[in-house]
């Protein structure tokens, strides 16, 4: 797996960077996310212009979000303001859906996400699901009648020559288990460098952290203060041990969750419009966990939210055996 810069990044002084891929290009510790529903286009452009101005030079993208044309234009008034020097201190990830999980179609997605953000190229680019769907404009929830068989080394071929063309940096999974990874490796030329998957302390993917680790790849948390679907249901931050903890040492239920995941060697997109928030989701790298706090952390419940049904209509029935998509792996 990546490891960790051994310097304070220059590009952005309070945000480590791991060190990612063969080649080691820097990946900031915390990024943000830019999914929101809904999608309201002025307050994702203000949190990226607040987050940039606090320091952050992650921010993390998809088709699917809507997000990808508001990212570039706050991003290119960042650079025209001053507020960051050049694209060149940025860190940009997209994503191609599921509509688009197909080999002819896998370029002209990443050359459209490119044209919204106006940029010649994305710093990670990664497959959002493994999972293909007729194609379409991305949507969802999608229709179970519509998934089609994946063709994994097609796809990949088609991902592997994003990267060849410079178009992607490095290149990328989300929402990939121990098996669907060790599909990819089998076939993969260039070998993913970053798995972007559900993580938090109420579901720590250990078997995968592991798995991914003895392969070099970096796994990425999303959902690191447990999803914002149904907050009134939040076992993050309704946690009576993460707020126990932080109650002890100074410090949010949020600050608890995210210094936990950067103490396991995964990076974060932290999704948040708020700039108090944006300010206390990167004040963690300045003190760390006891083994008390580990201890207790490791023994908490553990429950996945987000699986592939989430994106699927309730109804219908689909011809592909999807099983395997959401294996719980613990």
């Amino acid at each position: 797996m990546a490891s960790l810069s051994g310097r304070s990044s220059t590009r952005h002084s309070k945000i480590p960077d791991f060190l990612v891929g063969p080649i080691r290009q820097p990946m900031p510790a915390v990024g943000l996310g830019t999914v929101s529903h809904p999608f309201v286009e002025e307050e994702v452009r203000a949190a990226v212009l607040t987050a940039l101005e606090l320091g952050y030079r992650h921010i993390d993208t998809a088709a699917l979000y809507a997000s990808e044309r508001v990212v570039g234009k706050a991003m290119a008034d960042a650079v025209r303001s001053g507020i960051v020097a050049s694209r060149e201190e940025l860190f940009v990830t997209s994503k191609v859906w599921c509509t688009q999980c197909h080999p002819k179609l896998v370029l002209p997605s990443l050359k459209e996400s490119l044209q919204n953000l106006q940029m010649g190229y994305v710093d990670l680019y990664l497959i959002h699901w493994p999972m293909a769907v007729k194609p379409s404009k991305p949507h969802f929830p999608m229709k179970r009648e519509d998934i089609v068989p994946m063709d994994l080394s097609g796809v990949w071929q088609a991902m592997e020559e994003c990267h060849q063309l410079g178009l992607a940096k490095m290149i990328g999974v989300s929402n990939f288990t121990t098996k669907k990874l060790q599909e990819l490796l089998a076939i993969a030329k260039i070998p993913p460098a970053v798995n972007q998957v559900e993580l938090n302390p109420t579901w720590q993917q250990k078997k995968l952290i592991e798995f991914c680790k003895d392969k070099g790849i970096q796994v990425a948390a999303y959902s690191p203060l447990g999803g914002q679907r149904i907050p009134k249901m939040n076992p993050v931050r309704q946690s009576d041990i993460l707020e126990e903890i932080g109650r002890a040492r100074g410090k949010s239920v949020a600050q608890i969750s995210l210094r936990w995941i950067y103490e396991q060697g995964v990076s974060m997109v932290v999704k948040s419009l708020k700039r108090e928030r944006l300010k206390e989701n990167i004040e963690i790298f300045d003190w760390e966990l006891s083994d008390g706090d580990r201890l207790k952390i490791d023994q908490m419940p553990q429950r996945k939210l987000i699986t592939v049904q989430n994106l699927l209509c309730p109804e219908g029935i689909s011809s592909v055996d999807i099983s395997d998509v959401d294996v719980l792996e613990m």
